[in-house]
């Protein structure tokens, strides 16, 4: 069951068309995708899911009824532009956030330390924003998003300025919100973050959605027939009618490493079979294009 959607967006600035029938589906307890090049639109979806700003028509249902202005409470915002006062401390600033999201001071200080501890910035609390680095600021802006424990999440580039080691620990903080029952939205150009925690994904390209569905099927969809084949054997044998040979390597391990393309009214099946008659199978897998690839196919 979707938790949110939005049916026929549409959304007009001066003659531009930034936002044109856009459809889109976000199951719950999903992360959810959103994809596409600069000036896309993906932006302005975002904007009007916060309800910053309104749609020229179409609708957003969220538990299958209209989005109304009490829903937004249910909602936590990582925007990709930080938005923190740097001269203000970082505790002070936080419990004020916190409330701001119907959490009283108290229950604030207490959900915060326990945030504040597990990404190892408990001791600057009573620090200025500004005399913490650019990733530190980022830590800060995500515990004040989710503090208040919201049913939906949007992300917007959150690895943006981050370190591997810190990214590395940021997913696995949104893969144990969405392990608790969170839906997430995660707005990236990073491919490789989404293959890794996206269940579903849409992307958005000059203001449509050209591409919408599970991760494993869409690279599925676009696959090109080509295939990893490890054979014992030190010979191999090209079969210009069923496929072709596009590289060799030998392998340390005496066997040999072969990369084919079958013609695409072959099965799989009966291209094993084909090869099983001449070679001694070591493995035999089917490539899957890259998100980043399925990306620049798309888009270009």
């Amino acid at each position: 069951m979707n938790f949110l959607e939005t049916k026929d967006v549409v959304k007009q600035y001066a003659g531009h068309c930034a936002l044109n029938k856009v459809s889109i589906g976000v199951p719950r307890g999903k992360i959810f995708g959103l994809l596409g090049p600069n000036g896309a639109g993906k932006t302005t979806l975002i904007r009007i899911l916060n309800r910053i700003i309104a749609p020229d028509s179409g609708d957003v249902l969220l538990d299958g009824r209209p989005y109304r202005p009490s829903d937004i409470r249910r909602i936590g915002y990582l925007p990709e532009e930080r938005g923190l006062y740097r001269k203000m401390k970082v505790g002070e600033q936080a419990v004020y956030l916190a409330q701001l999201k119907g959490l009283t001071a108290a229950e604030a200080r207490r959900r915060l330390t326990v945030w504040f501890e597990k990404f190892d910035i408990a001791r600057w609390w009573n620090k200025k924003l500004e005399e913490l680095s650019k990733g530190m600021q980022q830590k800060v802006q995500f515990i004040v998003t989710v503090i208040h424990e919201p049913e939906l999440l949007i992300f917007d580039e959150p690895f943006s300025g981050f370190d591997p080691i810190n990214t590395d620990q940021l997913k696995r903080e949104i893969l144990e919100l969405k392990n608790a029952g969170r839906t997430i939205i995660f707005s990236t150009h990073n491919m490789a973050s989404v293959e890794e925690i996206c269940d579903d994904i849409a992307l958005i390209n000059k203001s449509e959605v050209v591409l919408a569905g599970h991760v494993p099927e869409v690279r599925n969809r676009y696959k090109s027939s080509t295939f990893n084949v490890c054979v014992k054997n030190d010979a191999f044998e090209s079969s210009p009618e069923t496929f072709t040979v596009l590289s060799e390597t030998a392998g340390p391990d005496g066997a040999l490493h072969v990369r084919i393309r079958k013609e695409r009214e072959l099965s799989n099946s009966a291209l094993l079979n084909i090869l099983t008659q001449k070679h001694e199978i070591v493995s035999f897998v089917e490539e899957l294009p890259s998100m980043n690839e399925v990306f620049l196919k798309v888009v270009n």
